[in-house]
């Protein structure tokens, strides 16, 4: 049995070490009974403090006695002041430790779903399947671009050509809009009037005498 083993009684029958969990527990049960203790004392100081403050002038011997007290509760509590720090940070160091245990863990746990996963994988395979798989994306690529360019269904026209034609028809279209204009204009002649002349005067004359 260790040497703590035999002070505090820590050890075990299987000599099974505690988990950091538990010496976690029992180190703040150790920090709330310190504590108390510091109440307790801090109360115990000011009391003979007031004690010797009563007897300075009366009773010397009782004040003297009353600081003697105080200064060592005062001692016992820098003492557990001392203690608790210590503990603290032992506390401290297991929760880390304890902490790091379960990162490391479940760092192991993940290493070996890793590699579970990995274990039916060839890099050799899977640098195979990438270079397929990026010849099969060249090849979608070049079928989206030849399908996406214009085609005429396998018919070439000479574009002056067909300018040409065009040119033609439209003078066609220009010379038969020029003719019907033509056929159907109605130009109409100024009317004559129909009132006749008046006769010359040996003409009138002449008949009269008739």
């Amino acid at each position: 049995m260790s040497l703590f083993g035999k002070l505090f009684g820590t050890g075990s029958k299987g000599g099974k070490s505690p988990t950091p969990q538990e010496a976690v527990q029992r180190l703040r049960e150790t920090e709330e009974m310190l504590a108390k203790k510091q109440d307790f004392l801090e109360k115990k100081i000011e009391q003979e403090l007031i004690t010797a403050k009563k007897n300075g002038t009366k009773n010397k011997r009782a004040a003297l006695q009353a600081l003697k007290r105080k200064k060592r509760y005062e001692k016992q509590l820098a003492q557990i002041d001392g203690t608790l720090s210590t503990i603290e940070f032992q506390r401290e160091a297991l929760e880390n430790a304890n902490t790091n245990t379960e990162v490391l863990k479940n760092m192991g746990f993940a290493a070996k779903a890793m590699k579970a996963a990995h274990e039916n994988m060839d890099i050799d395979k899977v640098d195979d399947l990438m270079a397929e798989i990026t010849e099969q994306q060249e090849v979608a690529q070049e079928i989206s671009d030849v399908i996406s360019r214009p085609v005429g269904f396998g018919e070439d026209y000479d574009e002056d050509e067909l300018m040409a034609e065009l040119e033609e028809l439209e003078q066609e279209e220009l010379d038969k809009n020029l003719l019907e204009i033509g056929g159907t204009e109605d130009v109409s002649l100024p009317s004559v009037p129909s009132t006749s002349l008046p006769a010359k005067p040996g003409v009138m004359t002449q008949k009269n005498g008739l």
